[in-house]
């Protein structure tokens, strides 16, 4: 299943079709690390804001089937969600994976649930709001996980850098395929991170404007 749908966006890309048309899918190893932050945890809700033909929600599902939990994906592609729903159920996740269609700056807000982690891979330009709207249904220590931000640089550079500058988000860049932004929810919004010195000694208050900065 996997494998199939990973050799369909490599031809699609190799084709130069329009982004519109392709399944627009993270890479594998984009898809292990997602598995990998949410397979620990016990009853872990996700909320995927992109899901598309379903690649990274069958990652995501996979994960959390584990210990327990659910992944709520919000896509408003009809051609897609049909995809969506056949590659979930090929994959036997059904259970573990629901579909919201529609629009996600109406769909999110509608959603009365919270989460433990959101998987944000939608329009690059809806980024800001999107995150707005997700947080709202975040509690102290969840994770948002941002997709592309180092291979469209130009336009989500200022995302990382806001999350980044926020006192009450520990945020970082992580240079993994397209580059990721991995951002914490603290359990208090005031709160600054305590670092300790290189060679021992005692900690120091982090005073920068982030946690991570973007590597290029």
């Amino acid at each position: 299943m996997l494998a199939r749908l990973e050799e369909e966006d490599a031809a699609e890309r190799a084709a130069g079709l329009p982004a519109a048309e392709r399944s627009r899918a993270v890479e594998p190893t984009t898809g292990r690390f997602l598995f990998s932050l949410v397979a620990p945890q016990t009853d872990c809700e996700v909320l995927e804001i992109g899901g598309s033909r379903g690649y990274s929600t069958i990652w995501l599902a996979a994960g959390v089937r584990n210990l327990g939990g659910r992944v709520l994906s919000v896509e408003h592609d009809p051609s897609k969600i049909d995809a969506w729903r056949r590659n979930v159920h090929e994959a036997g996740l059904e259970d573990w994976a629901d579909l919201v269609d529609g629009d996600a700056k109406e769909a999110v807000p509608a959603i009365d649930d919270v989460f433990d982690v959101v998987f944000l891979d939608a329009e690059k330009d809806d980024y800001e709001e999107l995150f707005r709207l997700a947080r709202a249904k975040l509690e102290p220590g969840a994770l948002v996980v941002a997709d592309n931000v180092l291979s469209h640089v130009e336009t989500l550079g200022a995302y990382s850098a806001v999350r980044q500058a926020d006192a009450s988000l520990v945020s970082v860049t992580v240079p993994l395929d397209r580059g990721l932004e991995v951002t914490v929810v603290l359990v208090d919004p005031s709160a600054t991170m305590r670092l300790p010195r290189k060679g021992g000694g005692p900690a120091v208050e982090d005073s920068s404007t982030g946690s991570g900065g973007t590597s290029g």
